[in-house]
């Protein structure tokens, strides 16, 4: 009996530090994209989305995630203008393709989060490649991305447990992503005119909620 009770403590935890898979749902309408782009002498531009799809693994013995999120183009709207909106799509893929073709794509391997808990946001900061309509940095380099993970358990939202992740890039440089008028046919006789009106620098912020996946 005691053999019987060990074996089935050990299952146990050994069942309980399995790698989770987790996913961000992006049709839920609670995870949101917001990019602000604050000129000096211009304009304060915020892009936002809440189309925001991820695919992850926590480890819990480790402490530690790998996974993918991504943006599609479409969905992401600039001070809620058509007009606007329809201008960063076309800047993002330079005219060269459909922007419902179009993802922004962060990947991440191993980024240290540390045990999840209740009441107990975990702090992280990771170095993570992006790419945007398939182009990535210019310099090959990755974006630094900071935020928190806090554990939720069920009945808090829902049946199920949840984990919400704050994250935010600072210094985002959409010119190193070939994002502008400079890249765009149509747009270079207006490069001069818009390069003190839009910021090539703005703020990134990711709000999430991962749960169990369910396929």
């Amino acid at each position: 009996m005691h053999r019987f009770a060990a074996a089935a403590l050990a299952l146990t935890l050994s069942a309980s530090t399995h790698a989770e898979e987790l996913e961000v749902n992006p049709d839920a309408g609670n995870n949101s994209f917001s990019a602000v782009f604050d000129a000096a002498l211009g304009e304060r531009i915020n892009a936002v989305s809440s189309a925001v799809g991820c695919r992850l693994r926590y480890d819990p013995a480790t402490g530690t995630a790998s996974g993918r999120c991504s943006v599609p183009l479409s969905s992401v709207r600039v001070d809620n203008d058509d007009t606007k909106s329809d201008h960063f799509w076309q800047w993002a893929t330079n005219k060269k393709s459909d922007p419902a073709t179009c993802q922004l794509e962060a990947s991440f391997e191993n980024v240290r989060i540390g045990t999840l808990a209740p009441e107990r946001p975990a702090p992280f900061q990771a170095e993570i490649p992006f790419t945007v309509c398939g182009r990535k940095r210019a310099d090959g380099r990755p974006e630094h991305v900071s935020g928190t993970a806090l554990l939720f358990p069920p009945g808090t939202y829902g049946s199920s447990k949840t984990i919400r992740v704050r994250a935010t890039l600072t210094g985002f440089d959409r010119d190193a992503y070939r994002i502008g008028p400079a890249y765009t046919e149509g747009w270079l006789a207006r490069v001069q005119s818009l390069a003190k009106v839009v910021a090539e620098r703005g703020d990134v912020e990711l709000s999430l909620f991962a749960r169990p996946a369910t396929h």
